[in-house]
Parts: C-alpha cells; structure tokens; sequence
C-alpha cells in the first residue's frame, strides 16, 4: 500500500462517516465561510478506498490534487484517474463523487466558490460494486 504523508497541511478532523465510505477520512479546513468572500477551502486526506457519497454543490467545486492516486466520476459517465498536479472544474449541481484508489492514499484541496449559493447537497454513498468497477 502507498501512503503519501508529505502534506504541508495539519490532517484535520475525521470526516463525517455518513458521507463516506470505504474507510476513514480527514478534513481540515483552510479557510472557512466566515465572511464575505463566500468561499470555503478544505484539505481533505482519503484512506485507500475511501470516497465520498454522491454528492453536488449549488456553485460548483474545484479539485486540486496535491497526492496519491484517486478518482472523479460524475453520475452517467466514466470515473477519471487523479493524480498529482490534476485539477478538475466542477460545474454547479453536477453529481459527482471523488475519493482514494484502492492502494493509495489521496490527497486533495477542495474549493467551493460562491457559498451563498449553498456548499454541498449530499445523496447517497458510492456502492462497492460501482467502485468494484471501475
């Protein structure tokens, strides 16, 4: 199993295990919605074979890879490899999950712009057979 730990980042607190699975993941929050910028920024640090739930936010995301291998998979349409230095545009209301592969660590920067519109309206969890298949 490849463990990257190189992050500049503190590992933040477990995320929410009702909106992942697979394994355990950690966010920390680099610039919270507090104030009149409406932007939220998180580092989020996934498990192998953790990943979130389907999931859409009102404004869209943007996905910074900063470690380890991953995936992208917008409903109806093929999972992405992630690797480091990928960056994926996240349309609003896109239905999508992302998360680890199942032998490597991943590591991302999650963006969410324009939080007046909403951050994150989440469904339901990513099967292991959807994940099985990619």
């Amino acid at each position: 199993m490849e463990t990257f730990n190189t992050s500049i980042f503190p590992k933040g607190e477990k995320a929410p295990s009702e909106y992942f699975s697979g394994g355990t993941a950690w966010v920390q929050i680099l610039k919270p919605n507090a104030d009149e910028l409406n932007c939220q920024i998180g580092n989020v640090i996934f498990e192998p074979r953790c990943r979130n739930n389907w999931h859409s936010h009102g404004s869209g995301q943007i996905l910074i890879v900063t470690s380890g291998t991953g995936f992208y998979q917008e409903k109806g349409k093929p999972a992405q490899v992630l690797t480091p230095g990928d960056i994926v545009n996240i349309l609003p209301n896109i239905v999508h999950w992302h998360g680890a592969g199942p032998d490597s660590e991943f590591t991302h920067i999650a963006i969410n712009p324009n939080t007046q519109n909403g951050i994150v309206e989440w469904m339901e969890p990513v099967t292991d057979e959807e994940y099985n298949n990619l």
